[in-house]
């Protein structure tokens, strides 16, 4: 008796074992009427014995059992009544059930795979988010009254006029008109932009009001009704129009084209899926605050020098147009000397007088063609940014700069957790230096092969020995962030220092050479008086 036990109890383990390790059971004959006896009720109702009029999609098998066992029925019985000799049970399972054991839905066993990289129609959506930034606008005009009672133009793209209506009213304006634009309503000023200034003030605002609590839309509004420039108040608007049909922040400034940098973009995306927007604005607010106090600098040290060019340029043309003319005539009714240098001026005033329209008209084109040709031809872009980068001093500042831009950006992109991979497509395109763009190419190609970023910088002469050495240590230590932060802070200093020594050699520079002009002409005027005077003595 002890020892038919034993043997009913290893074929019990023998026949629930595998069906708890979702395999099918192959080995147990599953017509023998002792193996079926010794199989719990509850392990034959997992294997899927039970058939599929008798089992509902989520419903508890053991329950069901006992509803449909007759009273005082032996569960192992109806059991084996209802298995069918020599049936696998995982295989009725899958015939019987509406799903598998982990309740998804079972594959249909005639239908085709699907190739390598293509994915099976959505479920549950109406269309994906590629679908949704296609999406065309059309351009709309409106006029409308504002909370302080005046009218206000302006312009809006949206899908249909109700949704510019929509949003007018979300901002509480009193709709006065709205219309689809015509071919002749064109924009003066080209597309709008939002300077690193603008940058810098409106992000700080934005965290602020952020962390004071008030809902992301909510705040892009305020910046929207507070904006004074047109442009302005359009771009916080479509931000608005897309935050309200469900989009992402980052897709909102993405689908603005070129308005917000491709490194704000990614860093607000970085924000999303960390979830910490507020400190990220502040830091971008910091960053475009810094490269705006740059930008300053460049302008201010150039402006000088512009300035006193311009009034010499004036000054040379008003002495050759005017002045010396007046002192022709005499020296010809004197029949008076003139020495080289007179003649040269009068050479000089001569051509400026008949060929001025001609002289402007060449000036303008040439900065013209400069201009298209720095814009649009790389060949000539690379040649001139190359000569530039060789000539002293003038390559300090350009450097400094550029250095000092890389390594800032790349701290602020490594410190929030971009890929690395990442962060060098993006700053391939927040520089225009065709040097360092050819620089952080090769830095995406050796990524690409498995080296370090170091191994791109390794002996180019557009990168300083110092910023080297600090991504090299930086990568070393794991503190790739870390280093270009003070990276960012020694070129930053050092571009500053640069700039402040050429301003100030600038200045006596620019007195000499405008005294020199200036002097030149008046030399041209009275060395043939002396001769005058000679004459009549």
């Amino acid at each position: 008796m002890g020892d038919s036990i034993m043997k009913l109890k290893g074929l019990k383990n023998e026949a629930s074992q595998p069906a708890n390790q979702g395999q099918s059971i192959t080995g147990a004959p599953m017509a023998a009427d002792n193996q079926m006896s010794s199989l719990e009720p509850s392990t034959m109702i997992s294997q899927g014995a039970a058939q599929p009029a008798q089992q509902m999609p989520g419903a508890d098998p053991n329950q069901m059992m006992q509803q449909q066992m007759m009273p005082g029925a032996d569960p192992n019985q109806m059991m084996q009544q209802q298995m069918v000799p020599g049936a696998d049970p995982n295989q009725m399972m899958q015939q019987q059930m509406p799903g598998a054991a982990n309740g998804m839905p079972i594959q249909n066993p005639n239908a085709q795979p699907l190739p390598t990289g293509v994915e099976g129609p959505p479920q549950g959506k109406e269309g994906t988010g590629e679908e949704k930034q296609n999406k065309k606008l059309k351009p709309f005009k409106y006029e409308v009254i504002n909370s302080m009672n005046k009218k206000e133009k302006g312009a809006f793209d949206a899908e249909s006029i109700e949704d510019v209506r929509s949003y007018l009213e979300s901002q509480d304006y009193k709709i006065v008109s709205i219309a689809p634009k015509g071919a002749g309503d064109i924009e003066i000023g080209g597309p709008p932009k939002l300077s690193p200034e603008d940058l810098s003030f409106t992000l700080t605002q934005l965290a602020t009001y952020i962390r004071a609590g008030i809902p992301l839309v909510d705040s892009v509004k305020i910046l929207a009704k507070q904006s004074s420039k047109p442009a302005h108040k359009k771009i916080w608007g479509q931000v608005v129009y897309e935050l309200l049909h469900g989009e992402s922040f980052s897709i909102a400034l993405a689908r603005q084209g070129k308005v917000f940098p491709a490194l704000l973009v990614n860093m607000v995306k970085t924000s999303e899926m960390t979830g910490d927007l507020p400190s990220i604005l502040d830091d971008m607010a910091e960053y475009y605050t810094s490269m705006n106090n740059t930008r300053k600098q460049m302008k201010s040290a150039m402006t000088y020098p512009i300035v006193i060019l311009t009034l010499a340029g004036g000054v040379l043309v008003f002495m050759l147009v005017y002045l010396v003319p007046q002192f022709t005539s005499m020296f010809e009714s004197n029949d008076a000397t003139l020495p080289g240098i007179t003649l040269a001026v009068l050479a000089a005033s001569d051509f400026v007088k008949e060929y001025w329209i001609w002289l402007i008209v060449g000036i303008v084109t040439f900065i013209a063609a400069f201009m298209y040709l720095m814009k649009k031809v790389k060949s000539f872009r690379t040649f001139i940014q190359t000569l530039l980068m060789r000539t002293p001093v003038v390559k300090n500042v350009i450097i400094y700069n550029e250095i000092s831009n890389f390594a800032k950006t790349f701290a602020s992109l490594v410190n929030h957790g971009v890929f690395i991979t990442d962060c060098v497509d993006i700053l391939s395109k927040i520089t225009n230096n065709e040097q360092y763009k050819r620089i952080i190419n090769n830095t995406m190609t050796s990524l690409q092969k498995g080296d370090s970023v170091s191994t791109a910088f390794r002996g180019e002469w557009a990168i300083p020995v110092v910023a080297y050495e600090m991504i090299v240590t930086g990568e070393n230590t794991g503190q790739l962030g870390l280093m270009m932060e003070k990276v960012a802070r020694h070129f930053q200093s050092m571009h500053k220092a640069i700039i402040d020594q050429l301003k100030s050699l600038m200045e006596p520079f620019m007195m000499i050479m405008l005294a020199g002009i200036v002097a030149v002409i008046l030399l041209s005027i009275v060395t043939p008086m002396f001769s005058m005077y000679s004459q009549i003595e």
